[in-house]
């Protein structure tokens, strides 16, 4: 690995030094650093998947107040999980969370390994990895974007430098006993001072204007529908502002992702 080979203990020790100096004085409070219940953290790592901190953290805060345990969202019905969802955007991450909770109920412990983890429905290797830092400070390294960027920017890697070896030069660089304070230092830094508007590093994968656009008129549908028990699809055409001649595919894509049901004439959230 040939920027592996170019890294030497000053480098690493001066870049550690630097990125917990700056964390010092500029660390963002955030409600999920402030438990280490992997519970609590697995729900503000699948929404923060996609979905910018400032966005989540209120609707952190009311999904842990709605399900403080991990078995009351297990019981929960599905409409009322993506009730609370609602606003947050890949609103197949909430059906994910409910069955990964359903999951580990079944389990009676929360998984403590990356294979475990990420037998869970809607757990990469990813979220398996930063589940595991910020609830237990395993000695483990984990690359967001955001860290990817910082890579990049500090000469630890490229653009073009493979996943598997960003998370290989990330472990190099993480400093033994300290991962949940590092990982936070990181991602405060990325978010902060490296950001992709000021180092021009674009994230690997884009999302064409169409896909965006479907999934606009996806998530209105589900936020329609958690505000009114059932509706007519001439309703949601009208209602959500969508194409006619784009409705049926996009319900029928919501149904067989279980995110809508139909009853004879109406469209209703699952139960």
């Amino acid at each position: 690995m040939k920027e592996m080979t170019r890294i030497s203990e000053a480098k690493i020790k001066k870049f550690r030094e630097k990125i917990f100096a700056w964390w010092k004085k500029n660390k963002r409070l955030l409600p999920w650093r402030e438990t280490t219940n992997p519970y609590y953290i697995m729900i503000s790592e699948i929404m923060l998947q996609q979905t910018q901190v400032n966005r989540s953290v209120e609707k952190y805060l009311e999904f842990i107040k709605n399900y403080p345990k991990i078995e009351k969202l297990a019981e929960a019905s599905i409409s009322s999980v993506l009730t609370n969802w609602s606003g947050l955007g890949y609103n197949r991450r909430a059906l994910w969370l409910h069955e990964a909770a359903n999951q580990i109920v079944k389990l009676k412990e929360f998984p403590k390994t990356q294979e475990e983890l990420q037998k869970l429905k809607g757990i990469g290797p990813y979220t398996s990895r930063s589940i595991l830092i910020f609830a237990f400070n395993y000695d483990i390294a984990t690359v967001d974007t955001n860290i990817r960027r910082i890579l990049i920017t500090e000469n630890f890697a490229k653009e073009q430098t493979k996943e598997k070896e960003l998370f290989t030069i990330a472990q190099k660089l993480l400093p033994k006993g300290k991962a949940r304070d590092w990982h936070n230092a990181l991602m405060d830094y990325g978010s902060l001072v490296l950001t992709s508007a000021k180092t021009g590093i674009k994230p690997k994968t884009t999302t064409s204007s169409n896909s965006k656009e479907n999934r606009l008129f996806r998530g209105l549908i589900v936020k329609y529908l958690t505000r009114n028990s059932k509706a007519k699809k001439e309703q949601l055409v009208k209602e959500c502002n969508i194409p006619t001649e784009k409705i049926n595919d996009i319900l029928v894509g919501l149904i067989a992702d279980g995110l809508v049901a139909k009853t004879k004439e109406d469209y209703t959230l699952p139960v």
